[in-house]
């Protein structure tokens, strides 16, 4: 490790051989220097800030120093601009002056501690970042801050800071030969460098290297994706490959959102295979970057429009908090341009601020955010709700349901082609950890890529065994999903059959709203009315919000706040009245439907009541309140009844998530047994017959083709459509 710390060796990333001209500066005095922002550096109440830290790392065996660069700057504004422009020269003078401010506070040391250990320098650094696609030739070798999602990380390899070689021929040994750091390597002699001559002369390459004598650090390799709100509109997110040594690595995962601040390097990389014939481009470098910090981006910071909250911004925050109707408000400002819809914009409020994740004390964990699935018929402008609520969501990441396969929205498993290991590579609901993914055309999914997501919906985490790799990721994101009917339109004589769902991903939605497109001229007129009024002034739509609207901007920084400030959980009374009201439900006593018979209960499970309290608890949170009371529960109850329990009592959910009566269920029984009794297998009828042959019998016509799809399900019956003919098969 001396080798990179030696200051001594001085060295640039530009090109193998190319070295600084050492007497430019004079680096004894930049290392006293250095020596005494170290020691000299404080804060208020004369706190030495960066003393005291090098004091109790070192003692508890933490080789390294965290530096706020902008705090050099204050003490030494030409020396911060040294490190900025010439890192790869001066770093490792900071690292040597650190070594040796060690040495002074942690003596005396027992024997057994007697050398002195490397001090790592991790920078950080308050600027603002640059993105990606700014970095170009004239950042090569100088200090960068840039933003980025880490979308993969290799496993910890070795790599040597100082070798020792030795000749096969004459066993002649050059020890601690110093490595540059980043992905550079030594190059080795050609020739011997004792001079013999004669037939005992050494051959051509005698070198080899001694591991057992060699100096190493850990490093990782890291794979950093540009944000998405800095991608052009049909442009491929560009990525970076970042190395990390010694205490920087194991500080990230994939799907982490971080600020990278580091030394923009250029390695030498071969171009084609030896199979093509083809032979590395002479001058041509690709770039990576040398991490000298991480800052995990735990507030979203890096996404557009949210920044750091200023003490104006939280004042406001909270006047809002304690305005009345600042829930009509929000709900208000979600898509103001789409007419109507009052009760799935509310939904929608709930799902961008969710509930509260918990912790039990078994180590288990409970969702805090609230799932949506919008299903019905197009033109219901459900796209468009999906749009805005990913541009409002402090992290948002759109897809569409034909286009994302199981690897796409979980996580994928690829071979390096430099190395040839496997790595891992998070896909949208890994990216999408702590905001919201939007899912749109969620029935054009493949069954099993909808499956893949059944894990990351309940217990937000995503499992892979793949390739000898076993791990799990966090999603811990809110899904909106939208959906048309399998039959276009919504059918309403064809009941459940418009719906081509498992059980098992729709009871993982705590609300399921059915859009219908349903045909009423004064409301027809209204809408009509409404959107050539958008077209008309669409400017002035897009300039500023309407009276009692919040704008984009704030609403994004008013849903990043509560998120990260407000946790609140239901209170005593509130539980009381929920836990009344479940009983209800189950028992089918429900206060809104008195005339359901107790027979003919709704079987509520726990997984919807889980979706109440979560939605009473995010309704407490748009007014930062620590407690959700009886109002939250009500309204939250509202919503639950008006999206699931009106879909289920309408019979559009029926038997997909066992909202089916008794008497219900005995009809669909008689009718089945007929149907088989009456069918030889084989036997060809036309639908038509068959459900006016029921009809007359009194049996409704609803229930007859409920049968039918069922039976088709199955595999009982197959259905010619071109002939209208049904025969059994089974």
């Amino acid at each position: 490790m001396e080798g990179f710390d030696d200051a001594g060796i001085f060295f640039s990333d530009n090109l193998a051989g190319d070295t600084q001209d050492t007497n430019q500066v004079n680096l004894k005095v930049i290392k006293k220097k250095f020596k005494e922002f170290m020691r000299q550096f404080h804060g208020e109440n004369f706190n030495y800030k960066y003393r005291d830290t090098l004091k109790r790392n070192y003692n508890l065996k933490q080789y390294y120093l965290e530096v706020n660069i902008e705090d050099l700057a204050s003490y030494d504004e030409v020396l911060a601009e040294k490190l900025y422009k010439q890192p790869t020269e001066h770093l490792p003078v900071f690292e040597s002056a650190a070594k040796e401010v060690a040495d002074e506070l942690t003596a005396p040391r027992p024997e057994e501690e007697k050398n002195v250990e490397d001090i790592q320098i991790i920078l950080l650094s308050d600027s603002r970042p640059s993105s990606l696609r700014e970095l170009r030739s004239n950042c090569v070798s100088r200090l960068i801050k840039i933003p980025g999602i880490i979308v993969s990380a290799s496993g910890i390899k070795a790599k040597a800071t100082k070798i020792t070689i030795q000749c096969r021929d004459c066993h002649h040994m050059i020890p601690n030969l110093p490595v540059k750091p980043g992905f550079e390597g030594y190059i080795m002699p050609r020739k011997c460098s004792t001079e013999q001559a004669g037939p005992n002369k050494c051959s051509l390459d005698p070198y080899f290297i001694i591991p057992d004598k060699c100096q190493c650090v850990d490093f990782q390799v890291l794979k950093l994706q540009e944000l998405p709100d800095g991608v052009p509109q049909g442009e491929i997110p560009r990525h970076l490959n970042l190395y990390c040594d010694r205490y920087l690595c194991e500080r990230v995962v994939p799907g982490n959102r971080v600020f990278i601040f580091g030394i923009y390097s250029i390695k030498k990389v071969s171009i084609g295979s030896k199979r093509d014939g083809q032979k590395a481009l002479t001058g041509v470098r690709f770039p990576y970057m040398r991490v000298i910090g991480i800052q995990h981006d735990t507030e979203g910071l890096g996404s557009s429009g949210v920044g750091a909250v200023t003490t104006e911004e939280e004042d406001l925050f909270k006047r809002l908090a304690a305005s009345p109707n600042i829930y009509e408000k929000i709900a208000t400002s979600i898509a103001p341009s789409i007419y109507g819809a009052v009760d799935i914009k509310k939904a929608i409020a709930c799902l961008l601020f969710g509930g509260s994740r918990k912790r039990l004390p078994d180590g288990l964990t409970r969702r805090g955010d609230i799932n949506i699935l919008l299903l019905g018929d197009p033109g219901t402008a459900k796209s468009q709700l999906l749009k805005f609520v990913e541009r409002v969501a402090p992290i948002g990441v759109y897809t569409s349901g034909k286009g994302s396969s199981a690897a796409g929205l979980t996580a994928s498993v690829n071979r390096n082609p430099a190395t040839r290991n496997f790595i891992m590579e998070g896909g949208a609901m890994v990216l999408a950890d702590g905001g919201v993914v939007c899912i749109d055309e969620f029935d054009k999914m493949r069954e099993d890529d909808r499956v893949a997501i059944h894990e990351a919906m309940e217990q937000q985490t995503i499992s892979i065994a793949k390739a000898g790799i076993t791990t799990t990721l966090n999603s811990r994101c809110s899904v909106l999903a939208a959906a048309n009917s399998i039959f276009g339109r919504w059918d309403e004589t064809k009941g459940e059959e418009n719906i081509d769902f498992m059980p098992t991903i729709l009871s993982r939605f705590d609300m399921i709203f059915i859009v219908k497109d349903e045909h009423d001229q004064r409301r027809d007129m209204t809408l009509a009315r409404h959107i050539i009024n958008v077209h008309m002034s669409a400017e002035q739509v897009t300039e500023e919000p309407k009276e009692g609207e919040l704008s984009i901007e704030l609403l994004k920084k008013y849903i990043n706040y509560c998120r990260t400030k407000c946790g609140p959980r239901l209170s005593q009374e509130a539980g009381d009245k929920l836990k009344r009201r479940y009983v209800m439900m189950r028992s089918g006593a429900s206060q809104h439907e008195h005339e359901i018979h107790k027979k003919n209960a709704i079987p509520i499970t726990v997984r919807q009541l889980e979706a109440v309290i979560r939605i009473s608890e995010s309704l407490a949170k748009m007014q930062l309140l620590p407690f959700a009371t009886d109002s939250h529960v009500n309204e939250a109850l509202r919503l639950f009844q008006v999206s699931t329990l009106d879909a289920a009592m309408s019979g559009n959910l029926d038997g997909a998530e066992g909202f089916t009566t008794d008497e219900e269920y005995e009809t669909l029984s008689r009718i089945e047994k007929q149907l088989k009794r009456r069918f030889a297998i084989g036997t060809q009828v036309s639908q038509q017959n068959i459900v006016q042959d029921f009809v007359n019998q009194q049996y409704p016509e609803r229930a007859i083709m409920k049968v039918i799809y069922a039976m088709i399900r199955r595999g009982q019956l197959q259905h010619r459509m071109q002939r209208r003919m049904l025969y059994r098969i089974s």
